[in-house]
């Protein structure tokens, strides 16, 4: 008998679920269907780092999930063929002002990258050595640099996957889906049964989760990015991604182009309007880094919104008392480093069945849902 498997949400989680869905084993003994209303979806808006081994936060079960997502997603883009637009493996450089502080930082590098060979080549970079790597600096300070490190365009990542999956077993639903219970789901005035439901709708599952009485613990948050012209360096088209100390994620595209942001404003939650006063905040930032930079030079802008828990982690499993629906948010703003992996073991579950133990990298899905 073949499975029906639904997937609400077509973001960094739902379009990862699809991909591993679609090449499991038996894939071709199961129908996916995908509803993605992509209205301000974080995913859709993001362009990132997938840097997490320098983080200093103390939650063990976030660093293990960003870890293995870190592993995981160069693996995707090797077995899919992703192009550099997609999935660059450029290396990370984090600075910072004191030499003291970079010296800790180094340290600490170099003792995580003996256990996490995911994490290449550690070195502490002079500001010469650092601009010679991004020459569209003017005011490059030092550093150190992890050569795993990597960026993500998370819209063509989620469009790359999902173009995969549809050659297989997947058809999508352009449009907002309703769960009715935990086999329906209602869509454009029709009624569609499944075997499974992944729901992965981000900043939106409240609202996704209510018919079920299933009361989810997320809050949004709206993020802002831009876009900038700055000089092309034709023999440097893939540089290294930068996070420099207190100023935003500088994220070099190669071709002229460069990525700075992205915003976290918990106040103005799903509000996707675009603000000038931002882009100049985006542009303040850049400025620090290199000179000249002004409204002139934006590309676009884009927003989305993000999810976050209280304590700032994921969370993903079976709903409890409804063990068809499975669910993953409050990916916040690790969304690009942590979500491929939640979608794969969403998609296993889904085929599987069961209660998976996945406590190494979750705190228990009771603390987010009730």
């Amino acid at each position: 008998m073949r499975k029906r498997i639904a997937i609400i949400g077509g973001g960094i989680v739902g379009s990862t679920a699809a991909y591993y869905l679609s090449q499991m084993p038996n894939a071709d003994e199961r129908d996916v269907v995908m509803f993605d209303d992509s209205y301000g979806q974080a995913t859709k808006a993001a362009s990132g780092i997938i840097s997490p081994w320098l983080s200093k936060r103390r939650n063990k079960q976030w660093y293990n999930l960003a870890k293995a997502g870190a592993k995981l997603i160069p693996e995707i883009a090797n077995d899919t063929h992703m192009n550099s637009e997609i999935f660059d493996h450029c290396g990370t450089i984090i600075t910072r002002e004191d030499e003291s502080n970079l010296d800790e930082l180094y340290l600490f590098a170099k003792e995580r990258a003996q256990v996490t060979p995911e994490m290449g080549k550690i070195q502490k970079l002079d500001r010469k050595a650092i601009q010679s790597q991004i020459p569209i600096l003017t005011n490059p300070k030092s550093g150190v640099l992890v050569s795993g490190g990597s960026q993500i365009n998370g819209a063509l990542f989620c469009q790359h996957l999902i173009s995969i999956a549809k050659k297989n077993n997947l058809t999508v639903h352009d449009g907002r889906a309703r769960l009715i219970n935990d086999h329906t789901i209602s869509f454009k005035e029709q009624s569609f049964e499944f075997d499974r439901i992944i729901v992965a709708t981000g900043a939106w599952v409240k609202e996704t989760m209510q018919p079920l009485n299933v009361k989810v613990h997320v809050r949004p948050q709206k993020g802002q990015l831009v876009e900038l012209k700055v000089p092309d360096f034709p023999d440097h088209e893939s540089m290294p991604v930068m996070m420099p100390e207190g100023e935003y994620d500088f994220i070099p595209l190669g071709h002229g182009k460069l990525i700075v942001g992205a915003t976290h404003d918990d106040n103005k939650e799903f509000d996707l309007s675009k603000e000038a006063s931002v882009d100049n905040q985006l542009i303040d930032s850049a400025q620090n880094l290199v000179s000249g930079l002004n409204s002139t030079d934006i590309i676009l802008s884009k927003v989305g919104t993000r999810a976050y828990t209280n304590d700032f982690a994921p969370f993903f499993g079976i709903v409890p008392n409804h063990d068809n629906v499975l669910i993953g948010s409050g990916l916040g703003s690790s969304g690009l480093t942590t979500g491929p992996m939640i979608g794969k073991l969403l998609a296993g579950s889904a085929i599987f069945g069961g209660h998976p133990d996945w406590k190494m990298y979750e705190k228990p899905i009771s603390n987010y849902i009730s």
